[in-house]
């Protein structure tokens, strides 16, 4: 099976993708490890029915130069923890694969091997525990209450109906919904705009409002393109996220 000039069409405003020999597509992405300001670079070669997604193992080699652990516990739960959440596996020999068996599951599936890539290598190098912001539990409440309040339907945690399985943290309303993402990390807001295009691209409702805490949480150049590849993106404050919604986005959600 052949990769179309299509691909390139569908990411190149989240990706830089180069043809390289045999077939093989490298794409630059946006994405960065931890600490070394290198950027993860994903290969997609044509594989029997389909195509194989990976790092070409370079994540676990630049671990191991910046003094990481790729054989720690730490790593291995994860490892096992991605193979059961998502279409991503970390094999034998230390690579990051994914296998997609349709052409319009290479740009989400290459998105889910960045990020496991930037997860690995922030696992692997990490010399110490991190604290876990209460941002998410803090939004979902503000969400909470606007549902109660305005008798709209709430969801958390939904699986999206279009390719790649990603999730929202919350959906307000049903038919015209309001998609929102707790964008925890550069990572996450790339999500929100992967989500927004795939629901322009294929012409479905909904409004995909994308709320950080705080511009370095997620990167000031991420959350500034943010604005072009989401309905609305904004920084976190309870006030205002609650008046935006319910004077900006709830009118509009049914």
């Amino acid at each position: 099976m052949a990769i179309t000039s299509d691909l390139k069409h569908a990411i190149c405003s989240l990706f830089e993708v180069h043809a390289d020999d045999c077939g093989v597509q490298r794409i630059v992405t946006p994405l960065e490890y931890q600490g070394i300001n290198d950027q993860i670079i994903i290969r997609v070669r044509p594989h029997g029915d389909g195509f194989m997604i990976d790092e070409n193992g370079e994540t676990s080699l630049y671990a191991s130069l910046n003094g990481g652990d790729i054989e720690s516990e730490a790593v291995e739960r994860w490892a096992e923890e991605i193979s059961l959440l998502s279409p991503v596996q970390f094999t034998d020999d230390e690579k990051i694969i994914a296998f997609a068996n349709s052409e319009k599951l290479i740009a989400p599936y290459a998105f889910r091997v960045a990020e496991a890539a930037q997860q690995l290598f922030a696992i692997a190098t990490s010399r110490y525990d991190r604290q876990v912001s209460d941002f998410k539990e803090r939004v979902k409440q503000v969400v909470k209450e606007i549902s109660v309040e305005t008798n709209m339907a709430w969801e958390t945690e939904v699986e999206l109906p279009i390719a790649g399985g990603l999730k929202a943290d919350h959906v307000l309303g049903k038919d015209s919904p309001l998609i929102i993402i707790t964008a925890t990390s550069a990572t996450r807001l790339l999500e929100a705009e992967v989500i927004y295009m795939q629901y322009r691209a294929e012409h479905k409702p909904g409004y995909v409002l994308a709320v950080a805490e705080n511009q370095n949480a997620v990167g000031k150049k991420q959350y500034e393109r943010a604005a072009y590849y989401t309905d609305r993106a904004v920084i976190y404050n309870p006030n205002a996220f609650r008046q935006f919604i319910v004077n900006e986005v709830a009118a509009n959600v049914h």
